[in-house]
């Protein structure tokens, strides 16, 4: 099957998290993935959505609530890890669309949790970590945090920096902003 290369599907990944070690009996697991759907020919944000997953083997610490806005009411009434990959997958094609992330850590821990949960991964093998894109066409020395990303694009951080939804939607506007310089 071919690409679908009219969009780009940019995920950002909120997982439980502490301010310290996790508690006992507690691990590190997804609890929003967030989406913002890419336009190629046009760099437009499009679908933007915050899809909420419940935690099957840890509670949200006040820490996390601070960190993401996400209470454990919210998360306890989330979708299943396979439903929402389910929504990816289909209502989304993430299957036959390159897909984005800032950095390798939402593309490897939603592998991990995938095979984990014995759950389909939802999409396909191609793609595009924007954290490196970032400092190979900048000419960094190193990558950088994506507050600081934005700022090197003069781009205004836009919501809640580590709500899923809200940073998807700032990982798009600097693809965005890549892929323009890229067609000059």
């Amino acid at each position: 099957m071919a690409k679908k290369l009219d969009r780009i599907l940019v995920v950002d990944l909120e997982a439980t998290c502490w301010a310290g070690e996790p508690p006992p009996g507690e691990v590190s697991e997804i609890i929003e993935i967030g989406l913002c759907v890419l336009d190629v020919a046009t760099g437009r944000r499009l679908d933007n959505p915050s899809i909420v997953v419940r935690a099957e083997a840890s509670t949200i610490s006040p820490y996390c609530t601070k960190l993401t806005t996400l209470t454990q009411e919210e998360v306890e009434a989330g979708l299943s890890l396979g439903e929402a990959c389910r929504i990816l997958k289909e209502q989304y094609r993430g299957h036959e669309r390159v897909w984005a992330s800032y950095g390798d850590y939402d593309r490897t821990k939603l592998m991990q949790e995938c095979h984990d949960r014995g759950v389909e991964y939802p999409f396909g093998p191609s793609h595009i970590n924007v954290k490196t894109l970032i400092a190979l066409a900048r000419n960094l020395p190193r990558e950088v945090p994506l507050d600081e990303a934005l700022a090197l694009m003069d781009l205004p951080l836009e919501g809640w920096h580590h709500r899923g939804s809200d940073d998807a939607w700032n990982i798009a506007r600097l693809l965005a902003a890549i892929l323009e310089g890229a067609r000059r």
